[in-house]
């Protein structure tokens, strides 16, 4: 019986090892970034799409001393996705990705900007009318 914990423990550390890494390399100032200052007062914010797994096996081997043999392995993907745009304090998302390839795409991207416009014409609208 000990043979088996000693496989299972052997199992369980390999395991607990590749989870460490993991957890070492994953991190969530990966998914949303450190905000980026430039000169001109426009701060960048990265933000990206992560992905990630691992596999852990183990094994005895051997007829006279069992002995264990084992494996594993991970893996990241960090996959940059857009940038959040803050300047005047006004956020515009800014995507990294293809541009558009349909007019129903084109739409829902203009969608953030026109309703900016929209904002600031009543914005103006209603400081012209206190201004009479």
């Amino acid at each position: 019986m000990d043979n088996n914990e000693n496989k299972s423990g052997a199992l369980r550390d390999l395991m607990n090892t590749s989870i460490g890494k993991i957890r070492e390399m994953v991190d969530s100032n990966a998914i949303i970034g450190q905000p980026i200052a430039t000169p001109d007062g426009v701060t960048l914010i990265p933000v990206s799409r992560m992905s990630f797994g691992f596999g852990c096996g183990g094994g005895d081997y051997g007829k006279q001393a069992p002995k264990f043999g084992g494996a594993s392995t991970a893996g990241v993907r960090v996959e940059p996705v857009a940038f959040l745009v803050i300047k005047d304090g006004i956020t515009r998302v800014l995507p990294v990705a293809m541009p558009a390839m349909t007019t129903v795409d084109r739409v829902i991207d203009m969608v953030p900007e026109v309703m900016d416009r929209v904002e600031n014409f009543i914005d103006k609208r209603k400081a012209e009318k206190e201004t009479i």
